[in-house]
């Protein structure tokens, strides 16, 4: 088998439970943000699997991770793991490493909603590609 440049995660689940346990630990305004943002990612697709990733919640399809919220004291971070490979017309996403990037969010300054949900379904379906395509490659 090949190297990968994908991180993958044991122990992605369905649903895991840990995840209620965090989003009702906040659930101030920033975890009221969290919250929406992970449910665009749950529902991308049949095969996103979740986990408690570092402390906070994670998606990804199958074992290989896509996108994660946190809540820090003052805004919320909806990040992508290959967030440097994805088109971001609208300017939203931010950070330099050399794989992730993350949308920062403040209550109370509305994000493009629009903008948002495309970064996201375009993070799941990148990711999604790139695990058919690993798939392949090793097969």
């Amino acid at each position: 088998m090949k190297p990968t440049q994908l991180l993958r995660f044991t122990g992605a689940v369905e649903r895991d439970s840990s995840i209620e346990v965090w989003m009702k630990a906040h659930a101030d305004d920033l975890g009221i943000l969290a919250r929406h943002w992970f449910a665009v990612m749950r529902g991308c697709g049949d095969d996103v699997r979740e986990l408690l990733h570092d402390g906070h919640p994670t998606a990804c399809v199958g074992d290989a991770g896509f996108g994660y919220v946190n809540v820090f004291t003052a805004h919320v971070n909806v990040g992508f793991f290959r967030g440097a490979a994805l088109a971001d017309p609208y300017g939203l996403l931010v950070g330099t490493g050399k794989f992730m990037r993350h949308v920062k969010l403040v209550p109370g300054l509305e994000p493009d909603v629009g903008a948002l949900t495309q970064l996201i379904t375009s993070a799941y379906e990148d990711m999604k590609a790139r695990v058919t395509a690993e798939l392949r490659q090793n097969a």
